[in-house]
């Protein structure tokens, strides 16, 4: 394959994987807790296509390289929703989940409860306090959320707060190595979760998704017209080929 050809399907390769991250993001603009993906790339220079030996400097070509994605971890706009036990988190806290496959971690507080009085995300996963999941009884009523995530109630007729538990809040060293498993939870992959300490949690409010609808889907429109440029160019570069092999075959008689 010649070289104008590997360069541009390189570049096509990757705006076509550009063109996933930002379509998934569009996807998800209304998803509560959401964080923007995206993409890397990086310059990759290797020897052109020949079949020679020559490997001069001059025959290295500029391709383009997929080196992954990244998350964008700011805060998205709270919105109050009036739910006594929806959260939303002021800082990079996490809340724990637990699922089948173990603790999980998500930035989703639309919590609600289980036929069982348990404190779970609107999937059906327990959410876990300092000493396991976070129980309620039938008799509980004025539910209160302090910033430090502790959990009180009024009890039946009790004039008293008690204490359900205390939201356990960590966060990670580096949380570009949270794995995405999807239902908006992350797993701590190669990364460890400690307790957080300057996060607060506000009661009656959740946090948005972080998408810019607007600027994503410019950039789809973006990445759209350079993979159509690509392709209209690769093609005119076959054309030129095809042509130049037609008239180099037509032997005059």
């Amino acid at each position: 394959m010649e070289n104008t050809l590997l360069i541009g399907l390189s570049r096509q390769t990757a705006l076509e994987r550009q063109l996933d991250v930002v379509a998934n993001n569009i996807a998800n603009v209304n998803t509560t807790g959401y964080k923007t993906d995206r993409t890397l790339f990086e310059e990759f220079l290797n020897t052109g296509a020949h079949e020679d030996n020559f490997v001069g400097t001059d025959r290295r070509l500029s391709y383009v390289q997929d080196r992954g994605t990244f998350r964008d971890y700011s805060q998205g706009p709270v919105e109050p929703t009036k739910n006594p036990l929806d959260v939303a988190i002021d800082g990079s806290a996490f809340l724990v989940v637990q699922t089948p496959a173990g603790e999980r971690y998500t930035r989703d507080g639309g919590l609600q409860l289980n036929n069982q009085g348990q404190l779970v995300t609107v999937t059906g996963n327990p959410i876990l306090g300092a000493a396991g999941p976070i129980v309620f009884q039938p008799t509980d009523h004025d539910i209160n959320i302090t910033p430090d995530g502790t959990v009180t109630v009024v009890e039946g007729n009790n004039r008293t707060d008690s204490i359900r538990g205390k939201l356990r809040l960590v966060n990670f060293a580096d949380a570009q190595r949270l794995l995405k498993e999807g239902l908006n939870l992350y797993s701590a992959g190669q990364g460890a979760a400690q307790a957080d300490t300057k996060s607060a949690v506000r009661q009656g409010f959740i946090e948005k998704s972080n998408v810019n609808a607007v600027a994503e889907m410019s950039r789809m429109m973006e990445v759209t017209r350079a993979y159509t440029a690509i392709s209209t160019l690769l093609q005119q570069q076959s054309d030129l080929h095809k042509t130049a092999i037609q008239q180099l075959a037509d032997v005059p008689a």
